[in-house]
């Protein structure tokens, strides 16, 4: 019997072990920048064509625009593709402001596209921010989205002299 808790044990630390193993960075690929400014077109055009307005880099703008598709349910829960979208255009913005860079982050879960601070080990996953949570039926505006966000990487950047 203490044998097989022994073994038990050992078989549960090497499956921690296993779920800590480290994600693996990378940069964007050529077909990873090509997929996201499709789906920055795929926004440009829907917000074009239905609103009458662009994305311009403006985040005030931008985030507003978002939340005008969403509210006008230009794009509903079940728009994968398009709510991710989104992310791509919420992630630009963030990317902006904080200094962060896209990169692919991979782990056991899977392969993604996130924003980086730096060389640190600060990520967001802004393509599924929005999606997830509409896809759950979870309206939170776009905003306040955003501003967890920032204030995630916000509180680990070092702060600045003088302040």
């Amino acid at each position: 019997m203490a044998k097989v808790a022994m073994a038990f044990c050992g078989l549960w630390l090497a499956a921690g072990s296993l779920a800590q193993a480290p994600a693996v960075i990378g940069e964007l690929s050529k077909v990873d920048l090509q997929f996201m400014q499709q789906q920055r077109q795929i926004l440009q055009d829907l917000a074009a064509g239905n609103v009458g307005r662009q994305f311009s880099g403006n985040k005030e703008r931008d985030l507003d625009l978002l939340q005008t598709i969403l509210d006008r349910q230009l794009v509903r829960g079940d728009q994968v593709r398009e709510l991710q979208a989104m992310g791509v255009i919420m992630g630009d913005l963030l990317a902006a402001e904080l200094d962060m860079h896209w990169v692919i982050y991979e782990d056991r879960a899977g392969r993604s596209r996130a924003l980086r601070y730096g060389n640190t080990d600060n990520f967001l996953f802004p393509m599924t921010m929005i999606a997830r949570r509409r896809e759950a039926g979870n309206t939170t505006p776009v905003t306040i989205i955003y501003q967890k966000a920032y204030d995630i990487i916000d509180l680990s950047r070092p702060a600045l002299p003088f302040q």
